[in-house]
């Protein structure tokens, strides 16, 4: 697949099933995401990798954590619930951002070049013919979660990236219409 391609069709995959990406697959995905933008180089990332029985853990803590979040002791259902959230995908990439204290680049630049990498992996899972989605929610922003994944108090968790096999094929999204979101500075013209 060609860059235009993927950079045109890119979509998300919300459901996929097993097998999840290989260790050759996951070698490029975070190629992709280490040519992300990053001012100064300061490398302001890393990733986890949560597969195999790790994410049942994963579902335990966010258990515990979403318990903690309502002030209650959840049903059980509630429980199997965010037991199974890990359960979606074969394999997850937790990005997680390494803020550093730089004069010139703030923390929000960084959270930026986080994010491009994970949009560079997202398009590297598509090109590859993996599905791939990218989800945030509370979990994601927990403190519990990002005690027991091992981040730092300098470190931010910024959503999970589900990975496995498509179940469904790519959906076209409607095609926006461009000149709603774009105009030339300093007049009315429309790209």
């Amino acid at each position: 697949m060609n860059a235009i391609d993927a950079l045109l069709n890119r979509s998300s995959s919300p459901i996929v099933t097993s097998p999840g990406p290989t260790k050759e697959q996951l070698q490029m995905l975070f190629r992709a995401a280490l040519k992300a933008p990053d001012h100064a180089r300061l490398r302001p990332w890393r990733f986890l990798v949560i597969d195999g029985n790790n994410r049942s853990k994963l579902g335990a803590i966010f258990a515990e954590a979403a318990s903690l979040n309502n002030k209650r002791e959840l049903s059980e259902q509630e429980q199997q619930r965010y037991q199974q959230l890990p359960m979606r995908a074969p394999t997850i990439i937790a990005p997680i951002c390494c803020i550093k204290k730089h004069k010139k680049v703030p923390e929000i630049e960084q959270m930026l070049s986080l994010a491009a990498g994970v949009q560079s992996m997202l398009l590297m899972a598509f090109a590859l013919g993996l599905g791939a989605y990218w989800r945030t929610g509370d979990l994601c922003y927990n403190a519990l979660v990002a005690s027991h994944l091992g981040l730092s108090t300098t470190e931010k968790l910024c959503g999970f990236v589900y990975l496995g096999t498509k179940v469904e094929k790519n959906t076209l999204k409607e095609e926006l219409n461009i000149e709603d979101f774009t105009s030339y500075w300093g007049d009315n013209n429309k790209i």
